[in-house]
């Protein structure tokens, strides 16, 4: 039988979760934990939801306003804004570099789920630059296997790799973890709790490994993305990281405010194992 955390916002669901649509395909014989980042904050032990009271009375204390910035970036409320989580998968890559320097232009903050193989173990310095500005480091596995296809061991090293790799760039292990094409299972989860990631899937996807076009990119963002929802994009591909801009500028004209997944779920805290999805 399934964990049961807070039977009231939090579901055990079975089967997989597909990389277009998410869709849930129940079983009686394989089951994990999900839950939705509105109810990981509701949830929240109340020690956490004190100290995130506390570290937000601080912040207005000082400066007047919850607009007081850290090297970890701003101490946002989501509990009271209208969030939205920025993720880029696949990275880093040759354009890293260009997307940091526009984030850090918009004083905006993503969550990197980076590949070990051809990205991580080639470019260190955009790592530590990933980290150095504040954005939040996140594991994508070694080499983008499909988790629930090989076996549990296999499984493991793809995702220990990248910890292992993460932790001796920047001296820190990534707490969260994209299962590649959002798939995962008990075994997944049993594995992901073990090494301390939680899982993140996502509510808003571009298509963008699909097409180079940034307006399209631009346009299918802001068709899908409504509170506490989860963008996914790529900042491998030609065609995204050239469409960023634009994607900030209406989602704050909207009223939104961006930030990572960690952001989203506090005063909540990732879980080890838990599948978080919008």
């Amino acid at each position: 039988m399934p964990k049961q955390i807070s039977a009231a916002r939090r579901t055990s669901i079975a089967g997989l979760l597909t990389a277009t649509s998410l869709v849930l395909a129940l079983s009686s014989c394989t089951s994990y934990d999900v839950t939705a980042p509105a109810d990981a904050r509701a949830d929240a032990p109340a020690a956490d939801v004190k100290a995130k009271d506390a570290r937000l009375a601080a912040a207005k204390d000082a400066k007047g306003s919850r607009k007081t910035t850290s090297a970890r970036g701003a101490e946002v409320d989501c509990r009271k804004a209208k969030c939205v989580a920025l993720t880029f998968d696949a990275g880093p890559s040759e354009n890293t570099h260009h997307l940091l320097d526009i984030l850090k232009r918009e004083k905006v903050h993503a969550t990197f789920f980076m590949l070990g193989k051809n990205h991580i173990e080639k470019r260190p310095a955009e790592v530590k630059r990933i980290d150095a500005e504040g954005h939040e480091l996140a594991n994508h596995t070694w080499s983008h296997q499909i988790l629930t296809d090989i076996k549990p061991e296999t499984a493991w090293r793809e995702i220990s790799r990248v910890q292992d790799a993460v932790r001796k760039i920047t001296g820190k292990s990534p707490t969260l973890m994209r299962p590649p094409q959002g798939r995962t299972d008990k075994d997944v989860s049993k594995i992901s709790k073990e090494l301390g990631v939680a899982q993140v899937l996502w509510s808003v996807t571009a298509k963008d490994y699909e097409t180079n076009d940034s307006a399209l990119i631009t346009k299918r963002v802001l068709e899908q993305t409504e509170r506490d929802g989860i963008i996914l994009l790529h900042d491998i591909y030609r065609g995204t990281v050239p469409a960023v801009p634009g994607i900030l500028k209406e989602l704050k004209k909207r009223g939104y405010t961006v930030v990572t997944v960690s952001q989203l779920l506090s005063p909540a805290k990732p879980e080890p194992g838990m599948v978080y999805r919008p």
